[in-house]
């Protein structure tokens, strides 16, 4: 397989993607885990890879049938965990092949308030390492056999940040869709090399990210004239699709939300 994409680097003057080799800065593992069949014939398996010769464990769905269309999930601030899973799954079992990268590190999956805010605050304040990870994770989906450059990133909460943080640097893919992410636009970066589709999910009593914010992206994409559609769930708050959360489940948002990127990945891939 022929090298493809690099880390993502910045610079003060732009936020452009400089994919030019598929290894460099990254040294990949695979390591099958844990192989299982479900129901619906998908195969997962644990997977790990390096940044910065600092372990990563992803984990694999991959669908029963070939050339199925890439899926990069990005978890939220509780890291890569059960919930993540179960997304990964429920993608395959519909025909797609996802990773669920990890952001954090092998065996970082904090549970208190305070470790989660200095991991997420700790990338943010580092976006290089954002994109060097985002980097290792495609190296890897490639790695598996994908056609990543017409894949999809999605992510959740945290996740959802760092998908629009893929989407600004220039990296070509169909579409990068965040549920209930961060949408604020980081300073010194623009979408003006968005090459994919943005699909936003979004509660109107998020606390966590204001209304304000939703508009405001909306009109960022529309003066960078990246083809977008936005969605918002009345009286859905921060997290709304997290089904092992009851106080901020919202069943009928995460229903409507989820049949709707269903159906617009069913789109994507006709």
């Amino acid at each position: 397989m022929s090298p493809l994409l690099t880390s993502l680097t910045t610079s003060n003057s732009s936020y452009k993607s400089l994919y030019r080799s598929l290894m460099l800065g990254t040294s990949l593992g695979l390591i099958a885990l844990t192989f299982s069949q479900t129901a619906a014939a998908i195969t997962s398996t644990d997977i790990t890879y390096k940044v910065d010769d600092q372990p990563y464990q992803g984990y694999y769905a991959k669908a029963d049938q070939p050339n199925a269309p890439f899926i990069l999930l990005i978890h939220d601030w509780d890291g890569l965990t059960d919930y993540e899973r179960k997304r990964a799954d429920m993608l395959a079992g519909k025909g797609y092949n996802v990773l669920a990268a990890d952001i954090f590190g092998t065996g970082i999956r904090p549970t208190e308030l305070e470790d989660k805010k200095r991991l997420t605050t700790a990338l943010y304040d580092d976006r290089s390492k954002m994109r060097r990870i985002l980097a290792a994770a495609l190296n890897t989906g490639q790695a598996q056999g994908n056609n990543v450059r017409e894949g999809v990133t999605m992510g959740y909460c945290f996740g959802g940040t760092v998908a629009l943080e893929l989407a600004r640097s220039g990296f070509p893919q169909k579409a990068f869709v965040p549920f209930h992410g961060g949408l604020d636009l980081p300073k010194g970066q623009s979408y003006d090399e968005t090459s994919g589709e943005i699909l936003v999910f979004h509660g109107t009593a998020d606390e966590a990210v204001p209304l304000e914010d939703f508009t405001t992206l909306g009109k960022t994409l529309k003066a960078s004239k990246v083809p977008h559609e936005m969605i918002t769930y009345s009286g859905a708050v921060h997290a709304f699709t997290d089904f092992n959360n009851p106080d901020r489940y919202d069943a009928r948002a995460d229903e409507r939300s989820w049949q709707r990127y269903l159906d617009f990945l069913a789109e994507e891939y006709q």
